[in-house]
Order: structure tokens, then C-alpha cells, then sequence
């Protein structure tokens, strides 16, 4: 299965581990996957509630693309943070935008978290996405997106943050923090 399915069926069942643990109820037959960043890892599983701040940064965000966050490894190698280039370093933290797509999920309206995707053709429908082609975007409380085949532009702090499978397999590497999608 492709890595960028991969991530967003894992957010899927992390979104439903949320909604249980706060009393909403998900299907029996659902098997939650935890998502254990590396600060985090422990001998025992851990969903991480990454709600981003309450607030968004001011000022223009730095325009960038997929392109810029690429990074020089083989789709198939492990990631390790010293592969990372300095011009991603530099982002981390800072206000962004980015286009690409929404990779397309159950959900058409009122999406809270997606995975942003390079390409619509090259990445999560043809063969394997490379680590660097998706971003796991999670929106600020009370903002959501819409599902759109088009290309979108999001805006949000931007986080290098390691996402793994219960494989301990790395699932993604960045993060957006969503303020606005156009």
C-alpha cells in the first residue's frame, strides 16, 4: 500500500481513538493504530493529541513548495533528522504556504486533519510516495477544509514532526499546523 494511504488511514483511526476517549463512540470492528512521534517513544503505545495553538502567527507567510522540503534520500531509505537540508531547518516553526492536494478520504467537508500531497498523479496514485511528497496538515480549533480534486493552497506553521506506525516504520515527516486552505 502507498505511504500517503497509509498516514491518512492511520489519522483515521487516530481520530477515532480521540472521539472514544472523549465519549463519542467508533465501530467494534475499528483496530486503532497509535502514532508514536520519536520524542515519544516508550514501551507503551501513545496517541498523541497534537491540537496545534489556539492562535495563528501574524505577518505574510514565506511561499514555498514541495520542492523546497525535498529531501536528497531514496524513497525506500530510513529517515534520519540529519538528512534534513538547512533550508528545511529554517523553516521549521516559520508561517508557510504551501499548494499540493488533498488526499482524498471518506470526508468531504468539514476536514479537520488531511495529508497534503505533492501530486495527484506521481504520489498517492502511482507508485510509493517518497516521505517528503506528503504533509500531515491538522487544522487550528475551529477552522476546517473542504475536499477538493483541484490543487489548494494551505497556510500554517510549519513542524518537522517524525509520524510512525505501530511498526515504529515512519509514516510521514512534516507537519502544517492549518490556518486557511484556498
Amino acid at each position: 500500500m502507498v505511504a500517503c494511504f497509509t498516514i491518512l488511514r492511520t489519522l483515521l483511526h487516530a481520530s477515532s481513538l480521540l472521539l472514544a476517549a472523549t465519549g463519542c463512540s467508533r465501530l467494534p470492528t475499528e483496530k486503532p493504530v497509535e502514532l508514536v512521534p520519536q520524542s515519544q517513544q516508550s514501551i507503551e503505545p501513545v496517541v498523541q493529541d497534537a491540537r496545534p495553538p489556539a492562535t495563528a502567527r501574524p505577518g505574510r507567510p514565506q511561499d514555498i513548495t514541495f520542492d523546497d522540503i525535498k529531501l536528497d534520500m531514496e524513497k525506500t531509505a530510513p529517515f534520519t533528522r540529519d538528512l534534513l537540508p538547512q533550508r528545511v531547518r529554517v523553516l521549521e516553526q516559520q508561517r508557510i504556504r504551501i499548494r499540493g492536494y488533498i488526499l482524498p478520504s471518506f470526508q468531504q467537508s468539514g476536514l479537520t486533519q488531511f495529508v497534503l500531497v505533492r501530486d495527484n498523479m506521481e504520489c498517492c496514485f502511482g507508485p510509493g510516495a517518497a516521505l517528503y511528497d506528503c504533509i500531515v496538515v491538522r487544522m487550528l480549533p475551529g477552522r476546517s477544509a473542504q475536499f477538493s480534486i483541484r490543487p489548494v493552497a494551505v497556510t500554517g506553521l510549519f513542524q518537522v514532526e517524525e509520524l510512525r506506525g505501530p511498526s515504529g516504520k515512519h509514516l510521514a515527516i512534516y507537519a502544517l499546523n492549518g490556518e486557511e486552505v484556498q
